[in-house]
């Protein structure tokens, strides 16, 4: 006979590990976060929360402070193609504000935490063992380079085009209502409202990444403040499966495809959402097949669009070919935003 700590371990006290962390809750489970860093936690994100995501968010009682905004547009030095979402606004919000809001949720639901770093994971058939603490099932939500998945024996490598993400926050008024996606024959820079006075830009390329491509964007931010830069990379990580026994991945650990307007915490909000149902009907294993239900949409579309946006020549297509095919457009948009 078995006996445990708690219910659900989880690795991981970012967004994907907090709403995990919540979901589990919501079923009466009880709930450990394993996680080393100091709070608030921030690292390179589009900050970009889709429509579906801020949704599911809010059904947990989570309603981070952010800047509305209202749909994509894909801009070139020439050109602009914009898309509206169709079912009500998503969010631009500082990454250091959603952990802050998705953590004061989970102390409120009875979530303990242990400040420790993870280094191997131990099971049977009954349960998990991870930092001196047993569990009936552990999650890792500990992000591209999974410690977790290591541990568990779950294969990944770098995918191809290998890309790389560096963000930074600007001083300036926020100039649009749309996430901006600007491209050149190098990389796009992502552009998102956060706060009235402060906008985040993640660059995505596959080498070092210059303002100087985006020219149009550095009008808007020429005489802004810098902050520090956040760089995480590489992005495409192809992940051979999600559930190992009793532990299954959530979020970037997962899988990550790549980023076309800043999807990632919207996808971990409802994988968590599946794996947290899997674990409370103690079937793991449909977690795998639940996995690809969720993401197959946003796998596919982004996927397609960073294979067909590799060559040079494409890239310049891209913008122009939006532009006189809203519809398509609005479309595509709209997929990612459900």
């Amino acid at each position: 006979m078995s006996s445990y700590d708690t219910d659900l371990l989880i690795v991981g006290g970012g967004p994907g590990g907090l709403a995990t962390a919540l979901q589990a809750r919501r079923h009466g489970l009880s709930v450990i976060v394993a996680e080393p860093r100091e709070d608030p936690i921030d690292k390179a994100c589009g900050e970009g929360l889709m429509p579906g995501g801020l949704a599911e968010l809010m059904s947990l009682g989570v309603d981070p402070a952010g800047m509305p905004f209202h749909g994509i547009a894909y801009v070139s030095e020439q050109r602009r193609a914009e898309a509206l979402f169709r079912n009500g606004p998503g969010r631009g919000v500082r990454r250091t504000t959603l952990h802050a809001t998705l953590q004061a949720r989970a102390k409120e639901q009875d979530t303990e935490w242990i400040r420790t770093k993870v280094t191997s994971v131990e099971q049977d058939a009954h349960g998990v063992s991870a930092a001196g603490i047993r569990a009936k099932f552990l999650v890792g939500a500990d992000g591209l380079h999974s410690t977790v998945r290591r541990c568990v024996g779950i294969k990944a490598a770098a995918g191809k085009p290998r890309r790389y993400g560096v963000r930074w926050h600007f001083t300036v008024p926020a100039w649009s209502e749309f996430v901006e996606v600007y491209w050149s024959r190098l990389g796009e820079a992502y552009v998102t409202p956060v706060e009235p006075d402060l906008v985040g830009v993640a660059i995505l390329s596959q080498g070092r990444p210059d303002l100087a491509w985006f020219p149009r964007l550095a009008r808007h931010l020429e005489g802004a403040g810098r902050g520090q830069a956040r760089g995480c990379g590489p992005l495409r990580q192809v992940v051979s499966r999600r559930v190992a026994g009793r532990v299954l991945l959530v979020g970037d650990a997962a899988g990550y495809e790549d980023a076309l307007t800043g999807e990632g915490v919207s996808l971990a909000v409802k994988q968590a959402a599946v794996a947290v149902n899997a674990i409370a009907n103690e079937t793991p294993a449909a977690y795998e097949a639940a996995w690809h239900r969720v993401t197959r949409n946003y796998r596919y579309l982004t996927r397609g669009v960073v294979l067909a946006s590799t060559p040079r020549a494409t890239r310049r297509a891209i913008v122009p070919a939006c532009e006189r095919l809203p519809g398509l457009f609005g479309f595509g948009v709209n997929i990612l935003a459900s």
